[in-house]
């Protein structure tokens, strides 16, 4: 077996990365017609598929050096057409890949319960003197799905339950909390975090439905004492994530505690200024809801489970594979699919690697560690590049033609007469 490796298929598979990097990220910020992210990581991956096929395809039709003058002389038609099929195929892969990483392994639960903890005291008079943020809660109950359920806990000096957890399957219920939340206004008294935590978790502990997760929404503008070790203890033993927003925080004491409160308890902390950006931030957490995609970090129960590692990482070994073979199939050639096969296996296990201790929660940050993944599938596949001298033949045969004699190539060459110079 001889090894060739063309350099203008590096750059090329390379440059239809970088390509297919912005156009998934394009997706992943707009989410088009709301596609549950089963379909949206499969087309995520076809994007992949197409870049890095459509960049390997172009360098191999100007210098082909993998399958010979032959193949683009007779050929290279038959690869375009080829090339659909290794995108249809990335897409599958890529769809069962995310629809296994998104099974309940180990006991995990999906989070269903979200318990809105809200800040009232008398500094948000000043923070969100046109209460923007009761605003973002009804807004949120409103686009709830009608399997979760919902409870609102408001706090200043002391917390109280205004909502208790109530499912959202019924429009009577669903216009109750709705009017809680319209009848919340600006008190006075300071910031007890502690005791509207403390409120929140008896909340979660009241409701007897198994198999059903809970998270919290915390907004505050506040400081308050709090050990975060021993009074976030339940939360991390049931892996409920705390979602914290800071609120026109002057005080870095403040932004510091509720950004520990998140990392402590696997959830987001959110800096907002303006109080009129509220209604998209609870948006923006409400769409990570137990998040589990193979493309962001896990931000459910999950978040640290070895489990679930193991799978990101195996099923991003598959999708290269595939990736892999496409290209093969694209090339019509069996000996470069094997090959590509084996380096997209090689290429798909060191991405995986880069987005399970890569990836942390933070868009731009995430964005990069996902085109750091992308350029190595590129780069390491690109370069697995055997090809096996005379007597092997290629993936697929024209109908009607008797099998031909395989050139140097891979590929079957046409008879030639003697001294004859040309193909």
């Amino acid at each position: 077996m001889q090894r060739k490796i063309n350099l203008l298929l590096l750059c090329f598979s390379l440059l239809g990365g970088g390509i297919a990097f912005v156009l998934g990220e394009l997706l992943l910020d707009q989410r088009p017609y709301n596609l549950p992210s089963i379909v949206l990581v499969g087309i995520y991956f076809a994007i992949v598929a197409l870049g890095v096929g459509l960049g390997c395809l172009l360098a191999e039709m100007i210098s082909p050096k993998l399958n010979g003058w032959s193949w683009k002389q007779r050929y290279l038609g038959w690869s375009w057409k080829l090339l659909p099929l290794m995108v249809v195929l990335l897409f599958a892969v890529g769809t069962l890949m995310e629809f296994v990483y998104e099974l309940n392994f180990g006991g995990a639960k999906p989070v269903k319960d979200v318990v809105m903890v809200i800040d009232d005291s008398g500094s948000m008079s000043q923070s969100d003197p046109g209460n923007s943020r009761y605003t973002a809660a009804e807004a949120l109950v409103q686009r709830m799905d009608e399997d979760n359920q919902a409870a609102v806990v408001t706090f200043n000096h002391d917390a109280t339950v205004v909502q208790p957890l109530v499912s959202l399957s019924s429009s009577a219920n669903r216009e109750k909390v709705l009017s809680v939340i319209r009848n919340l206004k600006t008190t006075e008294g300071g910031t007890n975090i502690s005791g509207a935590l403390t409120e929140a978790m008896g909340v979660i502990n009241s409701d007897n439905k198994s198999g059903r997760g809970a998270m919290v929404i915390l907004l505050s503008d506040g400081f308050s004492e709090f050990d975060t070790s021993k009074e976030l203890a339940d939360y991390v033993n049931r892996g409920i994530a705390v979602n914290t927003i800071g609120l026109a925080l002057d005080d870095p004491s403040g932004s510091t505690l509720l950004r520990d409160i998140a990392a402590a308890t696997g959830g987001q902390y959110y800096d907002v200024t303006d109080a009129n950006r509220l209604g998209d931030v609870f948006q923006q957490i409400y769409d990570r809801l137990g998040d589990r995609s193979l493309l962001t970090v896990r931000s459910d129960a999950t978040a640290d489970s070895p489990y679930y590692a193991g799978v990101r990482i195996l099923a991003l070994l598959l999708v290269g594979t595939a990736l892999g073979i496409g290209l093969g199939i694209v090339f019509d050639n069996r000996h470069l699919a094997r090959s590509f096969g084996i380096g997209g296996a090689v290429s798909g296990l060191f991405a995986g690697l880069i987005l399970e201790f890569g990836l942390d929660g933070h868009s731009f940050g995430d964005a990069m560690i996902r085109l750091l993944a992308l350029l190595v599938l590129a780069a390491i596949i690109s370069l697995f590049t055997f090809v096996v001298p005379v007597g092997e033949g290629r993936l697929s045969r024209k109908r009607g033609r008797k099998a031909d004699v395989s050139s140097s190539d891979g590929f079957p060459s046409q008879r030639r007469n003697r001294g004859s110079q040309g193909f």
